[in-house]
């Protein structure tokens, strides 16, 4: 993919993966418009970077990907790069009797729902482009679950099936699909300071899309950098393995609400 001359669209930029790929985007003259819930938080990065074009929306409304289609196909026609990357990460325990129903799947609602609209949505506009591509962002836990954050990784590996059937229904369109599947990073989703992280090392943001970029540049359509890559090694050669290791969370939950 030329990292150069492009028109991306990128859902939850207003911090971590997403504000840093912006940022990159930008330096390589593309035209960048990022997306974000947080009115503020949206004017905080215009303010710091007045070059990137921001507009008020969330993925999980239909409603609101409707009027960002219509906004951003008639603002900027040239748009061939939709990056498919807002997110969210809870730690659940479904023995919680207190959590609604619609609170439980909150993250499917974003993670999963969204980006399948979004690009039923755009796939008209960029399949009229002369090069286009469309990326989703998943995790490493699309490959092996974390026990603690059912929905969360329910929801990535719900985005590599997706990303996978996509670019086969697309092969004989110019519409390229990546996914990025990234390890744990130094982003808002992980707290470093969490014992459930302890031993695992968090990819700074900045070497994360270092990477990712140098994917992108040599069409490698699924980018797994760092422990992303290891843990889809390790639950391919040693499944049970590599799930009681990440099953370690979970256990000392279960140990503190039976206590």
């Amino acid at each position: 993919m030329k990292l150069d001359g492009n028109t991306i669209l990128i859902t939850g930029g207003t911090s971590g993966i997403g504000l840093e790929s912006a940022k990159e985007f930008l330096k390589r003259s593309n035209t960048v418009i990022i997306t974000g819930r947080d009115k503020k938080r949206l004017e905080r990065v215009k303010s710091e970077l007045p070059q990137l074009n921001t507009i008020q929306s969330d993925v999980s409304r239909i409603e609101d990907i409707n009027a960002l289609f219509a906004r951003v196909s008639k603002e900027f026609p040239a748009l061939n790069v939709v990056m498919n990357n807002a997110g969210v990460m809870r730690t659940i325990n479904l023995h919680d009797e207190g959590q609604s129903l619609e609170e439980l799947t909150r993250e499917i609602d974003i993670n999963f729902k969204g980006p399948v609209w979004m690009v039923k949505r755009f796939l008209p506009h960029l399949k009229k482009m002369p090069t286009a591509a469309i990326i989703n962002v998943s995790s490493g836990l699309a490959f092996v679950p974390l026990p603690s954050s059912p929905v969360y990784c329910a929801t990535k590996a719900a985005m590599n099936s997706f990303s996978r059937s996509l670019r086969v229904q697309l092969k004989n369109t110019k519409v390229k699909v990546f996914e990025l599947a990234p390890p744990a990073t130094e982003t808002a989703l992980f707290d470093a300071k969490s014992p459930d992280l302890e031993g695992v090392t968090l990819m700074k943001v900045d070497d994360l899309v270092r990477r990712f970029l140098k994917g992108l540049e040599r069409d490698q359509l699924e980018i797994r950098p760092g422990q992303a890559n290891s843990l889809k090694f390790m639950n391919r050669m040693a499944p049970e393995f590599i799930l009681g290791q990440l099953s370690k969370p979970m256990d000392r939950m279960l140990e503190k609400s039976s206590s």
